[in-house]
């Protein structure tokens, strides 16, 4: 029916059995056809397809999404990449949740770009990413975006192309000024004192009981940051660290300008040269989000308390 390999379709429900009924379907047509299938979405409702699939859930990857995708600037190359480019020579089908009732204020704008920026990151591949939608639990202005993420929309009964879609708009709408914080520590770096940024970073983290591994990470995603202001951003910035709800948040701020949407949402093999600090901190961070424009660009890792 559609042209583009590459197939995005929103899928608007209205509770447990409509759920069900929708995404079973759609895994046992893939299964049938010799497709890979893998389903990533909340653990409520990854039981109830398990539940429903009976022993064909042994023939599907199933995720957490809470968990795998807890920020969404890592659930294109962490778990839909990951999953599509082990099967490259096969049509792969995908369920991707990852905008839920529960998700914050804050997590929401980056979960929206992320559903934009998939259609950017798969065109001209041989994989359908089915990515269902609470109408009873979400927004309207959820369900707007996502008719303007997803140039394919299904329910029920029906599946009809979106005269809403444009993934760039989305994507540039919010782009916006992050909320400035109250109380922060914060340090002015250059190529003379980038281990200060580590440090400064540790501390503070330290103080809010990070400790051991997760300590490490918020180093190394700071250290990451850090190296690409330098690299990319002027050769300088300021590292601000502070808490907030709970969540500890580090953002580096410099005279970049970030211009590839999908810097930081690429896999990388480690064999190859080049910068892969963006991604880096997605992979370690628990949100990430960005503001850039020409000559200023801020970019916030957060870090959920233990």
């Amino acid at each position: 029916m559609w042209a583009e390999p590459f197939v995005h379709p929103a899928l608007f429900y209205r509770g447990g059995g409509e759920y069900v009924s929708a995404t079973t379907a759609f895994i046992r047509e893939g299964l049938a056809a010799g497709e890979p299938v893998a389903v990533a979405v909340p653990p409520w409702n990854l039981a109830l397809i398990e539940a429903e699939l009976g022993a064909q859930a042994s023939d599907v990857l199933l995720l957490d999404m809470t968990q795998a995708g807890r920020n969404p600037g890592r659930i294109i190359p962490g778990v839909l990449r990951a999953f599509a480019d082990r099967h490259l020579d096969r049509h792969v089908r995908i369920i991707g949740e990852p905008i839920w009732a529960g998700r914050t204020a804050t997590e929401y704008p980056a979960c929206a770009q992320h559903e934009a920026l998939i259609n950017l990151a798969f065109t001209g591949r041989r994989v359908t990413i089915l990515c269902p939608y609470d109408l009873a639990g979400l927004t309207d202005e959820v369900i707007r975006e996502a008719a303007r993420t997803h140039p394919v929309l299904r329910d029920a009964t029906s599946e009809w192309a979106s005269d809403d879609y444009a993934p760039e708009l989305v994507v540039e709408g919010h782009n916006r000024p992050l909320d400035e914080p109250g109380k922060f520590a914060s340090l002015s770096f250059d190529h003379t004192n980038l281990s200060a940024v580590r440090t400064l970073a540790a501390q503070e983290a330290t103080a809010l009981g990070f400790h051991g591994d997760r300590l490490d990470d918020i180093r190394l995603a700071v250290a990451e940051l850090g190296a690409n202001s330098l690299d990319h951003g002027g050769g300088s910035g300021v590292l601000r660290v502070w808490a907030e709800d709970d969540r500890l948040v580090c953002e580096v701020s410099d005279a970049g300008h970030i211009t590839d949407p999908l810097v930081g949402r690429r896999p990388v093999d480690p064999r190859d040269a080049g910068s892969r600090g963006l991604l880096i901190v997605n992979l370690l961070s628990d949100l990430v989000r960005v503001h850039t424009r020409a000559g200023a660009t801020a970019i916030r890792a957060y870090f959920v308390l233990p």
